[in-house]
């Protein structure tokens, strides 16, 4: 899948891009385009060769990329969500299709890390849903601290808990993911096939799965749980379709909310059956 997104700009004949932004960091560039792309730092940094300082674009060495990887660290340690931002001269638009040649040799930018807070009622959802025996689990593409940091605050793991990565996933097998998914209720920078071997092994393991997701390629994972709950504002037609239950208000809350409504009809229902049969046994 891929974690980087870019988008082309023709420079006018004044040295200024269009819809007006200023571009005086570019305008010594002769060429007629620039591309510039965002997205996960560590794998935008990789297609950098040169790093922007000043007014000029000069090669990057190694001990430039491990800072750069050093800040990202910390500012996802501290539960941002960060970018990394590249920007590359062009004298022709690239062919349709071809962004995996012409997104390399980039000039490396810079990092803006972005804080997406949790909505407040979520943390006590998730300590309802531990009181209630039902173990919530993250599974998201942001970087592995950014996620650690937000499951700490949240209370759906503890400090020093494991975190799962999709590098990590793609190398197990099925069996040795079945052996992990019990001890483990982090993962970071997945794709949308992973949450379906996810799921797959949590049944496996004998539980009962409900799963969350809003995306064309969440259907699959979506599908394949015992519950699949789309959301409502954001989701997509096709996760709404694959799913079972559609939150309106897209908020975790109510899904516990459902859970206790759910459990009290059950509970009134057996109460029910057993007071039927035992007030009427005696016509039986």
């Amino acid at each position: 899948e891929r974690k980087r997104m870019s988008v082309i700009c023709q420079k006018d004949e004044v040295g200024r891009m269009k819809d007006d932004m200023p571009s005086s960091a570019f305008s010594h560039h002769p060429s007629t385009f620039l591309m510039f792309t965002k997205g996960s730092p560590e794998l935008v940094l990789e297609r950098c060769n040169r790093i922007h300082t000043g007014d000029r674009a000069v090669p990057i060495i190694d001990a430039q990329r491990q800072q750069i990887l050093a800040q990202n660290d910390t500012m996802a340690g501290n539960g941002l969500r960060v970018l990394g931002f590249a920007y590359k001269p062009l004298t022709e638009l690239p062919p349709e299709g071809s962004e995996e040649t012409s997104e390399r040799q980039l000039v490396w930018l810079g990092l803006v890390g972005m804080l997406d807070a949790p909505r407040p009622e979520v943390r006590d959802a998730v300590a309802r849903c531990k009181d209630a025996g039902i173990r919530p689990i993250m599974i998201t593409g942001d970087h592995q601290l950014t996620a650690r940091a937000i499951a700490t605050d949240l209370g759906i793991a503890k400090q020093g808990d494991p975190v799962l990565t999709g590098q990590e996933l793609e190398r197990m097998s099925q069996p040795e993911l079945e052996q992990e998914v019990d001890r483990v209720s982090i993962y970071a920078r997945v794709s949308p096939e992973h949450k379906l071997r996810i799921v797959q092994a949590l049944q496996r393991r004998g539980k009962f799965v409900a799963m969350t997701g809003d995306g064309v390629n969440d259907a699959p994972a979506l599908k394949q749980a015992d519950i699949g709950i789309a959301m409502g504002i954001t989701g997509t037609d096709v996760s709404k379709e694959a799913s079972d239950m559609i939150l309106l208000d897209d908020n975790f809350a109510t899904i516990v909310a459902a859970t206790e409504e759910g459990r009290v009809v059950y509970t009134n229902i057996r109460r029910f059956i057993k007071y039927i049969l035992g007030s009427n046994i005696g016509e039986v």
